[in-house]
């Protein structure tokens, strides 16, 4: 199963509003100024442990090699990224009217976590899953890990 991650104001987080995972150290704390919500390091390795498969899908136009780069120093590693750019290339193209900023369910996403209001409308009209993360929670990753579990089960239970 594969579950995806939006990264402003779900995995990059503000520190003077979050609890964050340790900052990197010097010189890479000046390259990648972009803090984790704590948990975030925990959570991914614990869905990668389970079996899933983990992606990061933002509107963002980060690359795909920064993100990846960022997280590598986390020792955090995602199975695929998609960006804005990505996601214009292989889900908008082609496409008159204007479609989400994201479609996890193009790419096979079982659940989506976001905190944009625009994006949980979308998976009603759109058909995916999508889970909201956007508070200050510290049993955020808990929950997540409880979502995807859940997911799974239903969709296993479903074949």
């Amino acid at each position: 199963m594969r579950i995806s991650f939006d990264l402003d104001e779900v995995l990059f987080v503000d520190p003077g509003r979050y609890e964050t995972e340790p900052p990197l150290r010097f010189p890479f704390d000046r390259l990648f100024t972009e803090r984790l919500r704590k948990g975030t390091v925990w959570l991914i390795g614990e869905l990668k442990r389970r079996g899933f498969e983990v992606w990061v899908y933002t509107s963002s136009h980060r690359t795909v090699t920064y993100i990846a780069a960022l997280f590598r120093h986390y020792r955090v590693y995602f199975d695929e990224i998609v960006n804005a750019d990505r996601h214009e290339r292989e889900v908008q193209a082609g496409h008159a009217r204007r479609l989400p900023a994201k479609l996890p369910n193009r790419y096979r996403i079982s659940l989506h976590i976001d905190d944009e209001d625009a994006i949980i409308r979308s998976a009603r009209d759109y058909g995916y899953r999508v889970m909201r993360v956007y508070e200050p929670d510290p049993e955020w990753a808990d929950k997540v890990l409880q979502e995807a579990l859940r997911v799974r089960a239903m969709e296993e239970g479903a074949k």
